[in-house]
């Protein structure tokens, strides 16, 4: 690990050459790769040095006990070199932390699929909550909602929602979300007042760009129809509606939301890039790991992953462990203790395979 960080911070000086060379400078997309390349280094580049320091002091406080001295300057001596052993410790600990590779798409956008699985309509009604959850969630931490594509239910919620949400780290913070939500209530619908149990899938997938995946244009097919669902003011008076198909995987893409075709173009093709994305992000990663699979875990929609309890007003992450009693405040968005808890568990079990 000490010869990799070594490694790291030569790199890192010479790093802060280049991006102060002008003819780097002058170019400002290769300017600004070195800069992020730069910028993600730092925190590594600073504990690494505050390692050696604490690992320097270590050396000096041995060398001068092995010297005669006088016993007060001793036991300072014992003391700083007791501190600086528990500093390089945690340190250590810290820097192991940050060599774990990152998640190439966690600074990215995402989109969020939610369809309601089993339960029919109180499916639907849950799909339409864990919207509100969510939307609420990104209302927190500053981000902006985008939706793409709904598909109402007769009762209200969602068929089907999908949306994106902008914002600095939303993929790190949301791609522990996707798979299947149970939810445990006593639908509106229900006379008796028994409870019942209904699912909502969930998908989420980070924001693609051309760079990033390839899309022949002429393997899609585009098919414009007349949108359905509440609309008025030309939305379903018009053809404006969009369909995209993707000819060799089979992945089809609708959206209806915007009163232009060209809009739900754009959208539709979003969501199209990110579909091609993920797939080809996870045939990649089957191949190269067939056997291992995440504690957590960040897609499977078919792995139910948590549980919403409302008689008993509890929330299960099956997938930690973790339960906690305030599904209220958790339905209004407040997500922080169930995300911090995900990525933590992620980065030990990373940090244990590395």
């Amino acid at each position: 690990m000490l010869d990799r960080l070594a490694e790291i911070e030569t790199k890192y000086e010479d790093l802060a050459e280049q991006i102060n060379d002008p003819d780097v400078i002058a170019n400002q997309t290769e300017w600004r790769k070195r800069m992020k390349e730069y910028s993600d280094m730092t925190p590594i580049v600073e504990k690494y040095r505050e390692y050696k320091q604490a690992k320097e002091g270590i050396a000096e406080s041995l060398a001068m006990l092995e010297e005669k001295q006088e016993e007060d300057f001793r036991e300072l001596l014992k003391e700083e070199l007791a501190e600086n052993k528990e500093k390089a410790e945690t340190l250590k600990q810290e820097l192991t932390l940050l060599l774990i590779p990152k998640d190439p798409n966690d600074e990215k956008n995402v989109i969020m699929e939610i369809r309601g699985g089993a339960g029919g309509d109180e499916a639907a009604l849950f799909a339409g909550d864990l919207f509100r959850m969510y939307a609420r969630y990104a209302e927190r931490r500053k981000w902006k909602i985008e939706i793409m594509n709904t598909s109402e239910s007769d009762l209200g919620g969602f068929k089907e929602i999908s949306f994106m949400i902008k914002g600095e780290g939303a993929y790190s913070r949301l791609k522990y979300e996707s798979g299947v939500h149970r939810v445990q209530r006593v639908p509106v619908t229900e006379s008796g007042g028994r409870v019942h149990t209904s699912t909502v899938t969930v998908a989420v997938l980070p924001e693609a760009e051309e760079v990033d995946v390839h899309i022949d244009m002429n393997d899609v097919r585009v098919d414009v129809f007349r949108a359905s669902g509440n609309g008025g003011q030309c939305v379903n008076t018009t053809d404006s509606a969009v369909r995209m198909t993707h000819i060799p995987t089979g992945i089809v893409v609708s959206c209806q939301n915007e009163k232009s075709q060209l809009k739900n173009k754009e959208q539709a093709l979003k969501v199209l890039y990110a579909r091609v994305y993920e797939r080809e992000r996870r045939a990649h990663d089957a191949a190269i790991s067939a056997d291992r699979r995440s504690q957590v875990g960040t897609g499977d929609r078919s792995e139910r992953i948590r549980t919403y309890n409302f008689p008993q007003g509890r929330v299960t992450d099956h997938r930690i462990g973790l339960t906690l009693h305030k599904i209220d405040a958790i339905m209004d968005g407040d997500l922080n203790e169930i995300m911090d808890t995900l990525a933590t568990t992620d980065r030990m079990a990373k940090m244990q395979e590395t």
